[in-house]
């Protein structure tokens, strides 16, 4: 398989780390707006089937140039979410296949934001799917950590262990610390603004998608091998729109664990203007504040040997299961940066989201998982992907639950 991977930050890089690693890639370009960085990943892998190019994210024809340029057989989108479309379109354009880690961006409601949706995230690349179909190609979105591996457990509960599931919380939480630092997030801060300060979105069957306040729904959650209580949140994520598009269930949401300290950061953030992606005049230059903001911070790329600790993410699913006996599980996986380093240099909150398109990239190669059109994780078999993590070195967990709060006559 011939891959594109545009994106040279924190998770390209890992991509291109764990790629060099499977047979199944026959040549990978690695494409960043800097092309310094593109090629500092290619050196690090030290394989001849990787090399490095330069393109404009931002720029729909510069990214088709470079598709008829390298002719892959799938782009690999590891930008922040707000490049989506211009990668997305070009591809539609090339008949090139495409898969992401994060989708098209929402809109909130115009008048009633924190009750009713605007414009849901992925909604611009849904609406397109009768194209790629018939042009029989194929969009994998979704396809990393949260969304994507949190997809995947969902599906395995909905085929292996529930005959009625009544809730989906996906539930990522750390307790990772980065040392010298006083604040610096270990993923990208330009995408934890969108999520977390976004009006989070729920699914209610019956209701459908709906929204409420950010930072909502506060609950503390107990996370599995040693991470730990932390404090969680509603947030905007892309489980929660696509989900229920696939598996049956009573209600779907996401929350993200926070903590004090991060949540009163990114109210203040908010209440500055900080979040804003619209750029303002400063002495006759154009700066948009998040994206000011985003360069002031350390590169999360660069943390790894600063940060100490693991990173879970997962979903908790309550039901009944295939004898109708109540039921509530966590299915996670953690990753303890300590090992992520060892074994691949990269830290671990980056490389737990790039080793999910790498494993999708196989198991698609294999024939395995056969998309078309416009797809989600959760429109493939679980179970041959989860296998696959335990191939690639890392493994997934289960923790049943208290399930006492769960009855077998659904009430409405």
């Amino acid at each position: 398989m011939r891959a594109l991977v545009i994106g040279a930050g924190g998770v390209g890089r890992a991509i291109a780390n764990i790629a060099s690693r499977r047979s199944f890639i026959t040549s990978a370009v690695i494409a960043d707006r800097t092309l310094a960085r593109a090629e500092e990943a290619v050196t690090r892998v030290k394989d001849a089937r990787f090399s490095a190019a330069q393109v404009n994210a931002a720029e729909l024809e510069d990214i088709r140039d470079l598709i008829r340029k390298t002719k892959p057989d799938i782009v690999i989108n590891a930008v922040d979410p707000r490049f989506v479309m211009p990668i997305f379109l070009a591809c539609e354009i090339e008949n090139t296949n495409y898969m992401d880690m994060a989708m098209s961006l929402s809109r909130p409601h115009p008048h009633y934001p924190y009750s009713e949706t605007g414009v849901k995230l992925g909604d611009e690349q849904f609406a397109r799917d009768w194209n790629w179909s018939e042009r029989g190609i194929y969009a994998l979105v979704g396809m990393g950590i949260e969304p994507g591996l949190s997809d995947v457990f969902a599906k395995y509960a909905a085929e292996e262990l529930f005959s009625r599931i009544d809730q989906i919380t996906v539930l990522d939480g750390s307790n990772i610390v980065v040392e010298g630092y006083e604040f610096a997030p270990s993923f990208s801060i330009w995408t934890t603004i969108e999520e977390c300060l976004n009006p989070p979105i729920v699914w209610e069957d019956g209701r459908g998608w709906y929204t409420t306040e950010p930072f909502s729904g506060i609950e503390t959650f107990d996370f599995p091998e040693g991470i730990g209580p932390v404090q969680c949140v509603n947030v905007e994520h892309e489980e929660v729109v696509l989900i229920p598009r696939k598996i049956d269930a009573k209600r779907v949401n996401f929350k993200y664990g926070l903590g004090d300290q991060f949540i009163t950061i990114l109210k203040t953030i908010h209440l500055l203007g900080m979040d804003r992606k619209e750029s303002v005049d400063v002495q006759g230059i154009p700066v948009s504040p998040r994206d000011l903001l985003s360069a002031s911070l350390p590169d999360p790329a660069t943390l790894g040997s600063r940060m100490k600790g693991k990173t879970c993410a997962g979903a908790l699913v309550k039901g009944l299961d295939k004898n109708g006996e109540p039921r509530a599980v966590y299915l996670y996986h953690v990753v303890d940066n300590a090992w992520s380093m060892e074994h691949y240099g990269d830290q671990a909150v980056v490389w737990q989201t790039a080793i999910n398109p790498v494993i999708a990239m196989e198991l698609i190669h294999e024939g395995i998982w056969k998309p078309e059109g416009v797809n989600g994780p959760e429109w493939f078999p679980a179970k041959p992907f989860l296998d696959k993590l335990s191939e690639y070195g890392t493994s997934w967990g289960l923790r049943e639950e208290d399930a006492r709060d769960i009855t077998r006559e659904l009430t409405v």
